[in-house]
């Protein structure tokens, strides 16, 4: 049997299609104004590359906020228990997530299962968040896919106090006024994301394996900050910022066979 997860983030739209816990396809495309028609477009993609049609999914579960907005689902489930899931099928011994996405910033703590036995998020400010650095990469003229790698050469971090989005912006360009080398400014942003970031997670439990989800972990920058600013090992894998559509395939399968069962 097969099962579908889409996650409609606020920057990216995410699909992924299992065959009970194999993944069969997965696809990520910019997440579009419409969300409905962005929903069947990532489906539609990652149904063309398996070979397969929409009738052939057992059932489908959507997550992410524009989860609502998915016709074709069968249940809507809130994107921090779809990354939980996500997260415990990438790595086993996964129990403490941190999900850094385009709007908001959440930490989970997980038990073997992938259930969630405590969460705390933060999503009234852009700060700790994927908007927050492509808010600086613009300031700084430098392309968001270099932001991590830049930072990872400076040696003296610039000092950013402010979290406000809008206020660290101005404390940057006074940074570039005054002559700091782009290296220290950006070293100095990531190192003020993940300081609020390692603070809000601290509010769970932090216990081993710890591991990073959602589209900023790929950005290397973020995670050795993150590593140095909460004392741990922060894990990544290619699936990361899947985390969220192939949680949520896997607890359509979960649904399926409870309907079976019933």
């Amino acid at each position: 049997m097969r099962y579908g997860g889409v996650d409609l983030g606020s920057l990216t739209a995410k699909a992924v299609i299992i065959e009970d816990r194999t993944i069969v396809c997965h696809t990520i495309i910019p997440a579009g104004y419409k969300s409905a028609e962005t929903a069947q477009k990532v489906m539609d993609m990652c149904l063309s590359s398996a070979g397969i049609e929409l009738s052939d999914l057992a059932y489908i579960v959507s997550t992410g906020y524009g989860r609502i907005n998915v016709p074709f689902a069968k249940k809507q489930i809130t994107e921090i228990t779809c990354h939980a899931k996500g997260a415990n099928f990438i790595w086993a011994g996964a129990r403490t997530v941190i999900d850094i996405g385009g709007q908001d910033s959440k930490a989970m703590a997980i038990d073997e299962t992938g259930r969630v036995k405590d969460f705390v998020m933060n999503e009234k400010c852009a700060a700790g968040t994927g908007r927050f650095l492509e808010v600086m990469a613009h300031a700084l003229e430098v392309d968001l896919d270099d932001f991590g790698g830049i930072s990872t050469t400076s040696d003296d971090p610039a000092k950013i106090s402010s979290m406000c989005t809008v206020f660290a912006e101005s404390e940057v360009i006074s940074h570039i006024a005054r002559g700091l080398p782009k290296r220290d400014i950006i070293a100095g942003i990531h190192d003020a994301i993940t300081s609020r970031v390692a603070s809000m997670a601290r509010r769970v439990p932090i216990i081993d394996d710890v591991v990073l989800t959602g589209g900023v972990s790929k950005n290397v920058g973020v995670v050795h900050a993150l590593e140095k600013n909460l004392g741990h090992t922060i894990l990544t894998d290619e699936l990361s910022q899947l985390a969220g559509a192939l949680g949520a395939a896997l607890l359509a399968r979960d649904a399926w066979e409870r309907e079976q069962a019933a």
